[in-house]
């Protein structure tokens, strides 16, 4: 009677054990989902970042060579030349 006892006892501590371990991995599967989530949301913010800065150096590129050539069609230095 005493060894029916401890394999049900066994028998349910690993039947335990069992669904511990899938509700631990079940936990670290969202837990990275929101993690994998949180990241692309900072790269799409990032890339948006890195865009609106092209942009605005593509600007200030064109600004700076039209003051060049508006200098230089009056006979002055350019702004980005002087010392």
């Amino acid at each position: 009677m005493t060894d029916v006892f401890i394999a049900l006892l066994l028998n349910y501590m690993k039947n335990i054990f069992f669904i511990a371990a899938l509700a631990v991995s079940l936990g670290l599967i969202l837990f990275l989902y929101q993690r994998l989530t949180a990241t692309e949301a900072a790269l799409k913010t990032a890339q948006q970042h890195f865009a609106d800065c092209q942009q605005v150096t593509f600007q200030l590129q064109n600004q700076l060579s039209a003051d060049e050539k508006n200098a230089a069609a009056q006979g002055r230095t350019a702004p980005s030349v002087r010392q």
